[in-house]
C-alpha cells in the first residue's frame, strides 16, 4: 500500500484527471443552478424535483461534450481544405451540428425523465431549451474566463 502523503492536498499537483474530475463537477453545478434558476423564475421550465434537475444537468453535460467533439471532429476535417466551398461546408456543417444536437438533447432529457421535465412554448419547447443551454454555455464559459483571469494576477 502506498504510504500516505504528509502534505496537504492543496499543496500537491493535480493530476490530469483530478482536473476533469473538477472541470465536470464545476460545469455540471453551472448547469443544475441555471436550470434551477429557469424553473423558478421562467414559466416555460418546469422541473418536479432537485434531484431530477441534478440527473438533467449531468445529462445535459454529457451530450454538450459529445456536441463539441463531434463539432471538432467536423472542424478539424474541414480545416484541411482549401476554398470558399470548404469554408462555406465548414460553417453550413457546424451550425447543422450545433442547431440539430439540441433537439438530439431535449428528446433525450424528455425520454430519460419522461414528464418530470418539461419545457413548454413553440416547437415542443425546443425554443425554452435552447435559451437554457445557451445560458448554460454562457454561465460555463464566464466562469472559465473568470478562473484564468485570476490566474494571471
Amino acid at each position: 500500500m502506498k504510504q500516505q502523503e504528509t502534505m496537504p492536498a492543496i499543496a500537491a499537483p493535480p493530476s490530469n484527471g483530478q482536473k476533469l474530475f473538477v472541470r465536470y463537477t464545476l460545469a455540471i453545478l453551472i448547469d443544475l443552478v441555471v436550470l434551477g434558476l429557469f424553473n423558478q423564475f421562467w414559466d416555460r421550465v418546469h422541473i418536479e424535483a432537485f434531484s431530477v434537475a441534478l440527473m438533467a444537468a449531468a445529462l445535459m453535460q454529457l451530450l454538450l461534450q459529445a456536441t463539441f467533439k463531434v463539432e471538432h471532429y467536423v472542424s478539424d476535417y474541414f480545416k484541411a481544405k482549401s476554398g470558399a466551398a470548404a469554408k462555406g461546408a465548414y460553417f453550413v456543417s457546424v451550425w447543422f451540428i450545433l442547431f440539430i444536437s439540441k433537439f438530439i438533447m431535449l428528446g433525450a432529457i424528455e425520454l430519460a425523465f419522461s414528464g418530470q421535465i418539461h419545457f413548454d412554448g413553440r416547437f415542443h419547447g425546443a425554443v425554452p431549451f435552447i435559451a437554457v443551454v445557451a445560458v448554460m454555455i454562457t454561465a460555463e464559459e464566464l466562469v472559465v474566463r473568470i478562473y484564468r483571469r485570476l490566474g494571471d494576477q
